[in-house]
């Protein structure tokens, strides 16, 4: 019997804390998800002024680096590199701005960031995810 690690209700709710911090740190109208491994939703937060679009978008994002283990700005650079074919799966939302959560070597779970740049999105992204570092 194998056994792994997986977020919690404490875990995600100061990856969601420490992402909050840096968009409002900046002005960032964001909406930011976390999601478990297997792209399954376990936070959302929309702030203030962020368009409703950016609450899809960013869980599409995590759904996207939690399933491929991955930071999703991978998917676009080979979108943009010209692998279109990555635009036909239903699960991927090729766009910069999700980086995976990890513990211990394994992906447990991902979080998207969507209403700003792309690299700005990922920055956010990446200061929730450090919070479990």
């Amino acid at each position: 019997m194998q056994s792994k690690a997986i977020l919690g209700h404490a875990e995600t709710t100061r990856i969601l804390a420490g992402a909050r911090a840096e968009a409002l740190k900046n002005h960032w109208a964001v909406a930011i998800a976390i999601v478990d491994d297997g792209g399954h939703l376990l936070a959302l937060e929309r702030l203030d002024n962020a368009a409703p679009s950016a609450s899809y978008i960013a869980t599409g994002k995590a759904r996207t680096s939690a399933l491929g283990r991955r930071d999703s700005k991978v998917y676009e650079d080979m979108v943009a590199g010209g692998r279109t074919a990555f635009l036909s799966a239903d699960l991927m939302t090729c766009l910069e701005g999700a980086v995976p959560i990890r513990h211990d070597g394994q992906v447990i779970g991902a979080i998207g960031v969507s209403g700003v740049k792309a690299s700005e999105d990922a920055q956010v992204a990446r200061a929730g995810a450090a919070c479990l570092e």
